[in-house]
């Protein structure tokens, strides 16, 4: 364990920790944007559990890395130069935003209870959650686009492949970090409250959310 800390530290000094820095601060803006990925992560979280919300996190940094490793293999120039695998990926994403939008604007209330819940249903499983995160990430191919760009910025040709892996392993930690404390957030006290006594609009709206990405993809 301790010789896996001295060469993640001799690997960073070596890469600079300036530039680690730098990258660390680029991906953590990345992920604090909102967008549909949030709006995924609180759905599960809501609906189901906080694991649901973690697991769905976790698969989406992992979908994340995936682009992460292809610029670093430099495959991500394929994707910037194929205007069919980019419109393929893009209109599967919004697809997939499209279906999980519907879903949530056509929640219903529970009659039994009022206006202020949804009907009961049985709660997704975490391989749902999983795949939730993971694919909502894997067919967003502007978050390829996003790290060949930061390719072009904090990869060069003589770095190593322990660099690179810092490189990856950084994008991956990160964005699954910052959703992780999202979940969490998300399920504790007040702010849990409010969202459970408004869950069927907080539903409704993620659902508005989701479909007006989709549509954003589908006319651009």
């Amino acid at each position: 364990m301790w010789l896996a800390i001295i060469s993640f530290r001799w690997t960073v000094t070596n890469m600079a920790l300036a530039t680690w820095f730098s990258l660390l601060l680029v991906c953590l803006m990345g992920a604090m944007f909102p967008g549909a990925s949030l709006a995924v992560v609180l759905r599960q979280t809501l609906n189901n559990s906080p694991l649901h919300g973690v697991v769905t996190s976790i698969s989406h940094a992992l979908g994340v890395g995936v682009y992460a490793l292809l610029s670093v293999l430099g495959l991500g120039l394929l994707l910037h130069q194929s205007p069919v695998l980019m419109k393929f990926l893009s209109y599967g994403g919004a697809l997939y935003l499209l279906w999980l939008g519907i879903q949530g604007l056509l929640a219903k209330p529970n009659g039994s209870t009022g206006h202020a819940e949804l009907q009961t249903k049985q709660t997704a499983s975490l391989a749902d959650a999983a795949r939730d995160g993971f694919m909502i990430a894997l067919l967003n191919p502007k978050i390829g686009l996003y790290f060949l760009a930061l390719f072009s910025q904090f990869i060069h040709t003589g770095m190593g492949v322990d660099a690179k892996a810092i490189f990856v392993l950084t994008i991956i930690f990160v964005d699954g970090l910052w959703y992780v404390l999202v979940s969490l957030v998300l399920s504790q006290g007040p702010v849990l409250a409010w969202l459970k006594r408004n869950q069927l609009w907080v539903e409704r709206a993620l659902g508005i959310v989701l479909i007006a990405i989709a549509l954003r993809i589908f006319l651009t």
